[in-house]
């Protein structure tokens, strides 16, 4: 089957024209099927007509799902909330219409419209997951398409959301974190630059921050959750299924979960309140993970594990607060029960505690105030944006502080790192100190701790000041952005009431530490005091804090969860 379709133009090439490689990875963007493939995959969808000018599929309204054109052309284009069109594809015979987002049934991000008469095979979410997982080889080739896809978009700049203020804002990098978090697309206009975003703005009085949804919608100065409601993020199903695991936290350790137990046919389901990946989401560049040999950022894993999860099947509820699980079973199911902020309530047979920990609040006098406006708990490209030649500081001695300083280091004029103790090596890697030994612009400082915050809370951080412990010497810097990974608190608070046993600083216990929750039998490994309850990752008390721990722990609690689910059924 001949492509009928002329040279590709638009959004995709433009948008990586940087990258050396993309003429080569263009056939993996946008591949060709055979007549053969084509018949494979029509036992997973059902054949419709289309006329010309007629739309397929809208930005910000839901897809049915991928379309695979048996007949005519479509031309697909970005359109924001402000009516800007921007070309990027023409697709005809034997190519498919989807990205990343088809496989859980989210909003379209782009419009595609039939040039002619279109003849077109639609495979629904649930089906294209199925197929994925049926044919291997072609399930390969069309989700590396969907990822370059969703690649592209975000690195074009021009679909998704519209963000109009000051791009060095605190509240932009905010929302922009959250996007990027999320591998969402945004299209972020300077005010200052723009007479029409300008005008927009004044039209909403004092506000410093418009987004503009793709339908339209208008949010002043939003929250993260109201913008991802306005960007269809938000799942609103009742979800009264009774699921087989329900894992809370999508960092490495929940996503390795989730990946495991769905590819054996456990029905899962994963809430995170934020985004995926957790605080490793956040790491520039992790490079002792292992079978990536020249590093891989935290968000590239994350990203890879997020698709792989949906791929076979995991329902994801992001962003989704947890507030309470009630592990008395004392429901017509029988089971145990996660309470979300929005009043809806998830029932699982088991649940996996991979909430993971928040980096410590050091006590400096006004540091809330600063939280979001010059402090800062991750260093992503967002954040380096706005230390572009200035001196910053970063306080904390850890392997996501190293990985943090040398990835600032790039960007910053001078990066001041401020440890506690005489030097770094008795919590970092090896090869993450000789990296910052070799940086002239990064300065170690050590016995030094952070003492005092300067700046006005609603501009933002101007200054700190620190002191060395060893001679009592303070010293000011201007610096206005200052990154603190200090220590680890659990995100545990959600478990109080439950049962589920802590250690002194409020990690779970589990295994033979947890035993004495339910004395009838032994423990498992990663079982909490609670039966049916386990956890993973940075959240479990004695858990090595690394990327690769988290995710061997993640793998291993699925033949955990088989055997209590398996024992569960006999007693039944």
């Amino acid at each position: 089957m001949s492509n009928a379709v002329g040279p590709r133009h638009g959004v995709f090439s433009m948008a990586t024209a940087a990258s050396s490689n993309f003429d080569n990875r263009l056939h993996q963007t946008f591949p060709v099927l055979s007549d053969t493939e084509i018949a494979r995959i029509a036992h997973f969808g059902t054949v419709q007509r289309f006329a010309r000018g007629e739309r397929l599929f809208t930005a910000g309204e839901t897809s049915p799902g991928m379309f695979v054109l048996l007949k005519g052309v479509v031309a697909v284009t970005q359109r924001d909330g402000l009516g800007h069109v921007v070309p990027i594809v023409r697709q005809g015979p034997g190519e498919f219409l989807a990205e990343v987002g088809q496989l859980s049934g989210r909003p379209a991000l782009v419009d595609g419209h039939a040039e002619e008469e279109v003849e077109a095979l639609i495979v629904p979410p649930a089906q294209l997951r199925a197929l994925l997982v049926a044919e291997a080889d072609l399930g390969e080739r069309i989700t590396r398409a969907l990822i370059l896809r969703r690649v592209a978009l975000i690195e074009s700049g021009a679909s998704g959301p519209v963000l109009i203020g000051r791009p060095e804002s605190p509240d932009m990098a905010r929302l922009e974190n959250f996007l990027r978090r999320n591998g969402h697309p945004y299209h972020l206009v300077d005010a200052a630059e723009d007479p029409g975003a300008a005008a927009l703005l004044e039209q909403y009085g004092t506000c410093k921050l418009l987004a503009v949804c793709p339908d339209g919608s208008v949010l002043v100065n939003p929250a993260e959750d109201a913008l991802a409601r306005c960007l269809g993020m938000v799942d609103t199903a009742e979800h009264n299924e009774l699921f087989d695991v329900a894992v809370v936290g999508a960092g490495p350790a929940g996503l390795a979960t989730a990946v495991y137990a769905a590819s054996e046919g456990l029905r899962v389901i994963v809430l995170d309140c934020r985004a995926f990946g957790g605080q490793a989401g956040a790491s520039a560049r992790i490079e002792n993970y292992l079978g990536f040999p020249t590093g891989i950022s935290g968000q590239a894993l994350a990203g890879r594990a997020f698709v792989q999860a949906q791929k076979f099947g995991v329902e994801m509820l992001i962003p989704a607060k947890v507030m309470s699980l009630d592990c008395s079973r004392d429901n017509p199911m029988g089971a145990l029960r996660i309470a979300l902020a929005d009043g809806r309530a998830i029932h699982a047979r088991t649940v996996v505690i991979a909430s993971g920990a928040r980096y410590r609040r050091p006590d400096v006098p006004r540091l809330s105030e600063f939280e979001g406006r010059g402090i800062w708990y991750w260093a992503s490209a967002i954040e380096a944006k706005l230390c572009a030649q200035q001196e910053v500081a970063l306080v904390g001695g850890g392997n996501s502080a190293g990985q943090a300083a040398v990835f600032l280091s790039r960007h910053a004029a001078k990066v001041n790192v401020l440890v506690r103790g005489p030097s770094l090596a008795a919590s970092m890697s090896r090869y993450l100190i000789d990296r910052i030994e070799a940086t002239p612009n990064i300065e170690l400082h050590p016995h030094t701790q952070l003492v005092k915050l300067i700046g006005d809370s609603g501009e933002g951080l101007t200054g700190a000041t620190w002191r060395c412990q060893t001679t009592g010497n303070e010293h000011d810097c201007n610096a206005r952005n200052i990154f603190l990974f200090v220590g680890a608190e659990p995100e545990t608070s959600w478990l109080d009431g439950c049962g589920v046993s802590v250690d002194k600083h409020g990690f779970v216990l589990t295994g033979g530490a947890a035993s004495s929750g339910f004395p009838a039998r032994p423990s498992t490994a990663l079982e909490s005091s609670v039966q049916g309850v386990f956890a993973v990752g940075d959240v479990r008390s004695g858990s090595v804090k690394r990327v690769g721990g988290a995710i061997g722990e993640g793998a291993a609690v699925v033949a955990l969860i088989h055997q209590h689910l398996s024992s569960s059924s006999a007693v039944a």
